[in-house]
């Protein structure tokens, strides 16, 4: 049975332990780097299906170890990293990050969204077919060829910009997607004064979608930074 193997590259023997030992338990293969260059090369070498990436190392930021990776490699990556604030998330997210944990973090958070970024991983592989097949999540499906939505086999009534943001979420489901990214992927431009209206669009969609509009289950928000969509 394959393991899974994942890319540790954190500086702090504490954390790198408690990552370690976390692993072990759940019998994942794991290498560890303590730098961004030797990230780097290990990204290269060992193939991993996950990094799990410090911002904080002492030879290069962490955003630009994403930036590096990302010229060549779709694997998932996930931040865990002591920097909370929302320019933080929002910098390492567009620079190509998959998710984002803030230290000090639970360990059973760490595991799901570890979890997560595996399946994201293995579903990316075959992306290019998907998007022209049918997308099923929970009770909620899309047939990208025909332009329809559909929720517990019903056609959802949607709009034009209601479609493509619902398009965007679910081909990146269980990736957190920045303000900056979904705009630029439903407008084309970036424009921080249209996230009012990006907000609006997002809460009618939601009204379509989710029975209980104030308890989403399938767009989350992750307040200051954007949404994701959640895998059911």
């Amino acid at each position: 049975m394959y393991k899974p193997k994942i890319l540790v590259v954190e500086d702090d023997p504490a954390i790198t332990n408690l990552i370690r030992t976390t692993l072990d338990t759940q019998e994942y293969q794991y290498h560890t780097a303590k730098n961004g260059t030797s990230a780097i090369m290990d990204a290269v070498s060992y193939n991993p299906d996950v990094i799990i990436l410090d911002l904080g190392l002492p030879d290069m930021d962490g955003v630009e170890i994403i930036r590096k990776v990302r010229g060549w490699s779709g694997v998932p990556i996930i931040i865990v990293s002591a920097r909370s604030e929302d320019q933080d998330k929002v910098e390492a997210l567009d620079a190509g990050a998959d998710d984002y944990l803030t230290k000090p973090f639970s360990i059973d958070e760490f595991l799901a969204r570890l979890r997560v970024a595996l399946r994201r991983g293995r579903n990316g592989e075959t992306a290019a077919s998907a998007q022209s097949a049918l997308y099923q999540n929970g009770e909620l499906s899309i047939d990208y060829a025909a332009g329809c939505a559909y929720m517990e086999g019903k056609e959802i009534h949607l709009t034009p910009i209601e479609y493509k943001l619902l398009c965007v979420l679910a081909k990146n489901t269980g990736k957190v997607l920045t303000h900056n990214y979904i705009l630029k992927e439903v407008w084309g431009t970036a424009v921080a004064a249209d996230i009012p209206s990006l907000r609006v669009f997002m809460a009618t969609l939601r009204k379509k979608i989710e029975r209980d509009s104030s308890a989403p289950k399938y767009i989350q928000t992750h307040i200051g930074v954007g949404y994701r969509m959640l895998r059911q």
